[in-house]
C-alpha cells in the first residue's frame, strides 16, 4: 500500500472495526467485477490495461483473497478504462 493510500484508509477506517473494513473491500471488489463483466472484459484484459503484468493480483483483489485489495490508483485506472465514475465502486 502506498503511503497516501495508507493514510486515506487510516482516516476512513479509524472508527471502523475489521468486519466493516472487510465489507468495504467486498463492496469495492464486487463492483469492479460487475462493471468489468458489463464491459465483457476478462480479468487479464483489464489487468494488462491498467499496467499489471498478469491477472494474479487482479484475481486476488477482485475475490478478496490473500489480503490483496485495489488501491486508489488501481480504481482510478479501472474507472477510466471502463468509463465508470469512480464513485460507483463504493456503492452498495
Amino acid at each position: 500500500i502506498t503511503k497516501l493510500t495508507s493514510r486515506i484508509l487510516t482516516m476512513f477506517t479509524a472508527n471502523a472495526d475489521e468486519e466493516e473494513i472487510n465489507n468495504f473491500y467486498k463492496i469495492v471488489s464486487k463492483n469492479v467485477k460487475k462493471y468489468r463483466n458489463e464491459k465483457n472484459l476478462s480479468q487479464l484484459e483489464l489487468a494488462l490495461t491498467i499496467g499489471q503484468k498478469g491477472n494474479a493480483f487482479f484475481n486476488y483483489a477482485e475475490n478478496n483473497t490473500r489480503n490483496k485489495h485495489f488501491n486508489l490508483e488501481h480504481l482510478f485506472l479501472i474507472s477510466n478504462t471502463l468509463n465508470v465514475d469512480l464513485s460507483e465502486f463504493f456503492k452498495e
